[in-house]
């Protein structure tokens, strides 16, 4: 599943491919008979998610967005939005105390040109920061400063136009323990606790998740979350969602316990939502590979559709042609529901039938 290091490639990556430079299995088109996409006057995605209160997003980023027939697509299916990249603190605060909000302001600009909403991702992360923040050593009085300072800055600019925040992004380790963050050893655990604080005192009418990757099945990682969750709920922390990433691949499994996952974590009061979605398979695709992975996509959804606090689904991007996948995990790939061609693979019509 991704680290650190895999984020930050497969955000090259998407720039690679943007650019027309990719090569390898990212750049091919996995052959695949195209399911039927959505006619016109037909309900799309989003429409199908709405009559069950839910919404349905894609991820996006900017070097794609020069591609009119990707962003016919993203503009139409897609009720709700995600920056992959130009929210990210090294996009956002390229030098200390200097804002750069335009490529978060591109996407915004674009959600709201197609009456779409933003899930805004992420304040405080672990990867892509910039070298002045990750070059020196911090006192905690410092640091704690220049975290307050870039989510008080840039929650405000956003101030009305996102829907939600991924305040605090993959806080733990696979078996639970805090992942060993410069937030982590410089601040210690609190440090979640006043970042959400302070992007609820920047946005109060933002909805705030901790989101992460390998929490949709019940164990150490998403019982660490559990925890967190329940700590800061009863010391009245702005905690609104847990952000499920589900970055999934056929060669693992299908997470059965995410239906009781997500139920559990709205037990405390609080929404939950798949933010991430890919299912990814060892190349090259076929038939029943791509068969199993459209089951995936319905299981998933209709998870989603089980639990009532279960607000949305946001696949990772929603084209192969610019999935993070094949640079990262070489190999492997066609993950989304339509492939490099903009064609819809079986995953998408299985994604309006679990939303019918």
């Amino acid at each position: 599943m991704p680290t650190a290091r895999s984020r930050i490639v497969g955000a090259l990556a998407a720039v690679l491919v943007a650019a027309g430079l990719a090569t390898g299995p990212a750049a091919q088109a996995v052959p695949t008979a195209p399911a039927a996409p959505a006619q016109a006057g037909q309900p799309t995605l989003a429409d199908l998610a709405e009559r069950h209160g839910r919404y349905f997003g894609s991820a996006t980023d900017n070097p794609e967005l020069t591609d009119t027939a990707y962003t016919k697509i993203l503009g139409s299916e897609f009720d709700m939005i995600t920056p992959g990249n130009g929210m990210k603190w090294y996009a956002t605060e390229p030098q200390q105390g200097v804002f750069d909000w335009t490529s978060g302001d591109e996407i915004v600009n674009l959600a709201r040109k197609n009456h779409q909403k933003v899930r805004a991702h992420t304040l405080v992360w672990h990867s892509q920061l910039p070298d002045w923040l990750t070059s020196r050593q911090w006192t905690a009085s410092e640091l704690r400063a220049v975290l307050k300072k870039h989510i008080t800055a840039e929650v405000r600019h956003y101030r009305g136009k996102v829907y939600s925040w991924d305040v605090v992004n993959e806080a733990f380790e696979e078996d639970g323990s805090y992942r060993e963050t410069i937030w982590y050893k410089t601040l210690g655990p609190g440090y979640i606790a006043d970042a959400l604080r302070w992007a609820h005192q920047a946005d109060p009418h933002a909805k705030l998740y901790l989101n992460d990757y390998n929490i949709e099945a019940t164990g150490p990682k998403s019982d660490a979350y559990y925890r967190l969750a329940k700590e800061l709920k009863a010391q009245g922390v702005p905690l609104d969602g847990i952000g499920f990433q589900a970055h999934l691949a056929l060669q693992y499994g299908y997470p059965t316990t995410v239906e009781d996952n997500l139920r559990r974590f709205s037990r405390l009061g609080l929404d939950t939502a798949l933010t991430e979605v890919d299912v990814r398979m060892q190349l090259p695709a076929t038939e029943e590979k791509l068969a199993e992975q459209a089951t995936w996509y319905r299981d998933l959804t209709a998870a989603c559709l089980a639990v009532r606090r279960c607000v949305g689904v946001t696949i990772w991007d929603y084209t192969d042609k610019y999935s993070w996948i094949p640079a990262v995990f070489p190999g492997e790939g066609a993950a989304l529901p339509w492939d490099e061609e903009l064609r819809p693979k079986p995953a998408y019509q299985a994604l309006r039938e679990a939303l019918r």
